[in-house]
């Protein structure tokens, strides 16, 4: 009787013992399944969002102005061309931005300027090649002014057969910073050749007033 009571009591305490060991290891399969605050759900998580400068790019130097104010577009100004004088076969005048527009704009630096002629406005010969440093910018006001110096060399001073002179009816203008193109006319002649020996054109950069 007393022998064979010895194996039963052994093999409770065995199954107890058994019983302990996987509810242990249970315990601590759930501990290690359990996300760690702050990593990705997902592999590649996070590659998935744009990095900070393909969401914010950074702002072009071309279009930051004062606070409230803006960049001069060809939409906001009228373009003429002035008087000037003449000096060593070149003949300088000023090409005058007026905004006409009822708001105030920056304006600053070179303009582009190039002939053009026929009914398709081609270019005639080289754009105007700038001369001298960037001036700094300044505010347009409504009816205010400011201007750039063209130089216009005499290209009856070149030789024919270099220069290919040609009919031109006026200037293509790009306002500094500006895209979209304006027109003054112009009648004269320019050279359609790219190797003249000097600039048919030269530009200086924009300056308060008119310039006259």
């Amino acid at each position: 009787m007393v022998r064979g009571h010895f194996p039963r009591i052994g093999l409770g305490v065995a199954t107890a013992a058994l019983a302990a060991v996987l509810a242990g290891c249970g315990t601590a399969g759930t501990e290690n399944a359990q996300p760690q605050s702050g990593a990705p759900t997902t592999p590649g998580s996070t590659s998935s969002s744009p990095s900070t400068s393909e969401s914010s790019p950074e702002p072009d130097a071309a279009t930051s102005t004062k606070a409230g104010e803006t960049l001069c577009k060809s939409s906001d100004l009228k373009l003429t061309l002035g008087h000037g004088d003449a000096g060593a076969g070149t003949v300088y005048r000023p090409l005058i931005f007026t905004n006409v527009s009822d708001r105030p704009c920056v304006i600053q630096g070179f303009p582009g300027v190039s002939y053009v002629a026929g009914e398709d406005g081609h270019q005639v010969g080289p754009a105007a090649v700038r001369q001298g440093e960037k001036g700094g910018a300044f505010t347009l006001n409504n009816g205010d002014t400011a201007y750039a110096e063209i130089g216009f060399v005499n290209v009856q001073n070149y030789d024919t057969v270099t220069c290919q002179p040609q009919p031109v009816r006026g200037l293509r203008v790009y306002p500094p910073q500006e895209t979209a193109s304006m027109f003054v006319e112009l009648p004269t002649t320019g050279c359609a050749s790219e190797k003249i020996p000097g600039d048919q054109l030269t530009v200086r950069t924009i300056q308060k007033g008119s310039g006259e």
